[in-house]
Formats: C-alpha cells, sequence, structure tokens
C-alpha cells in the first residue's frame, strides 16, 4: 500500500482526502503544531526521519485579502516553506505533488487550460506561481478552484459561507460579470487516487466541471438549500473588489490533462453536499 505523507492534512481539503481514502493509502501527516515548514533546518530532519513514497504538500497562507497585509509572512509559507519541503522530498528521491490554485491566472482571457499562461493579480496568487516555478518539472501541480464539502467546523468554506448567511437572513451582493469554477472536495478525494498511483511531473486541473458567475452560484445554493433567493443582490466586479485583493475576474478553469475522473457540476456537487447533511 502506497504511503502518503502530507502538509495541510487538517485543513479542508486534506483532513477529507484522508477520511475517504484512509482504507486505500497509509497517510503520513506533517503536522504544523510539530514541524514548522519555514524553519528549513527542522523541516529537512523532519522529512528525512519519514518513510512515504509520496509527499502531498497542501500547506499554505490562503487568506487573499489578508495576504496583501502579511507579505512576509505569506512568502515564508508560501515560498520558502515550499522549498524547504520540495527539497527535502527530493532529497530523500520520492515524489512530491503542489497543490496549487486558479488564482495564478489573470482572467482576462477564459478559459484556462494546464498550459495557459500564468499571470497572477493578488500577492496570494503570485506567491503560489512562485511555488509552481520551484517545483515545475519535477514534480506534479494540481490546481484547485473554489473547494467545497459538506461539513468542516474549522472554516466556511464558499459554499458554507453563503449557505450561513441566507440563512440568517442577509442581504448579499454578488457578481454578475464574472466567472469561478467551484469544485466538490470529495471529487478532488477520488481524482486524487489516481494522481497517487499514476505519479508524473504534469499540471493537471482538477476543477468542477461547471463555470458560472457569483451571482448565479448564489441562487444555485439557495435553490439547492430552499433559502431566500430575494436576498441574493447583483453587484458589479469592480463595485465588490473596491479596496480589495484582485482576483481574476473569469476564472473559467478547464482541464485537458483530467482524463481520468468526471468532476460533478456545481449544481451535482451542492445536491451532494445537501444529502450528506441530511444523511447524518
Amino acid at each position: 500500500m502506497l504511503k502518503i505523507a502530507l502538509s495541510g492534512s487538517t485543513g479542508l481539503i486534506g483532513s477529507r482526502i484522508i477520511e475517504l481514502l484512509k482504507n486505500d493509502f497509509i497517510f503520513a501527516p506533517l503536522l504544523q503544531s510539530q514541524v514548522d515548514i519555514t524553519n528549513r533546518d527542522v523541516t529537512l530532519k523532519a522529512i528525512d526521519g519519514m518513510e512515504f513514497d509520496l509527499f502531498l504538500h497542501l500547506a499554505a497562507y490562503t487568506n487573499v485579502d489578508g495576504a496583501e497585509k502579511e507579505k512576509e509572512l505569506v512568502h515564508k509559507i508560501n515560498v520558502d516553506g515550499t522549498r524547504n519541503v520540495f527539497d527535502a522530498v527530493t532529497s530523500k528521491k520520492r515524489g512530491f505533488i503542489y497543490i496549487s490554485t486558479d488564482f495564478v491566472f489573470d482572467g482576462t482571457h477564459p478559459p484556462y487550460f494546464e498550459d495557459s499562461t500564468p499571470n497572477p493579480l493578488s500577492y496570494y496568487a503570485k506567491t503560489k506561481f512562485e511555488g509552481e516555478k520551484i517545483v515545475k518539472g519535477q514534480a506534479m501541480i494540481i490546481r484547485l478552484s473554489y473547494p467545497y464539502r459538506a461539513r468542516f467546523d474549522q472554516k466556511k468554506d464558499y459554499v458554507k459561507s453563503i449557505v450561513t448567511a441566507l440563512s440568517e437572513k442577509k442581504r448579499l451582493n454578488m457578481i454578475t460579470d464574472c466567472k469561478i469554477t467551484p469544485t466538490f472536495v470529495d471529487d478532488i478525494a477520488f481524482a486524487l487516487k489516481h494522481c497517487f498511483t499514476n505519479f508524473a511531473p504534469h499540471i493537471i486541473h482538477l476543477i468542477g466541471s461547471q463555470s458560472l458567475s457569483h451571482y448565479e452560484a448564489g441562487k444555485l445554493i439557495a435553490k439547492i438549500f430552499k433559502l431566500d433567493e430575494s436576498l441574493i443582490q447583483a453587484t458589479s466586479y469592480q463595485d465588490y473588489y473596491i479596496n480589495k485583493a484582485h482576483r481574476p475576474q473569469y476564472s473559467e478553469i478547464k482541464s485537458k490533462n483530467n482524463t481520468f475522473y468526471i468532476m460533478k457540476t456545481f449544481e451535482k456537487g451542492l445536491t451532494e453536499v445537501a444529502n450528506q447533511l441530511q444523511n447524518t
């Protein structure tokens, strides 16, 4: 059985990967509480002492607006931390999988495939692209977009944030002139099952099969969860992101390289989330 070491094992995606694939792989978490990946010596020593076949690097600073204010910390985690972990893994001659983001694209000329040219806008996105450049050609790079799942108490994902706001009868301004590609975390986990057993230093987009505007996404969430759609108001990209970090406006992400797992549409993913929540 393949042994997968991973950082970010307690996060939104990592914890679900372990939950869903625990019978298929042995997982060896590199816990943040025990190893600070920004400390090179500590990281090299810790990983040198681990036994594994592949390393999945999920750990990252992901607060897009916060990153504009904490640039030094973001760089330490997303760039230096990635380099430290990557160097430690490659010195053991093991495979490395780097989790990246659709935010490496600027959102001006969609759709974006694995071979499209990145042009990151925000500081967060720039550091994630720096990480890609460190590992490119020697690691598998997997880009994700707006991940969501049924249950994760530590942090609200995209869907949970909207469900919570609508449940509390809050009005939401949601953008009409944009595209996002929300991705069901369970699909990411099952697609990774193939990536683990067919490791190669390629770029793969593991993303939902439906791109839509924030406004359309909000309306769909309201419909599936039987919440008040009238609370969702239309706004523009320019008005919504004033004084915020730049995001790609038309982040329509597609994949040429995911020929092995069919990712759900947003509607099907939301329906599955609703079913999982209902059945527990």
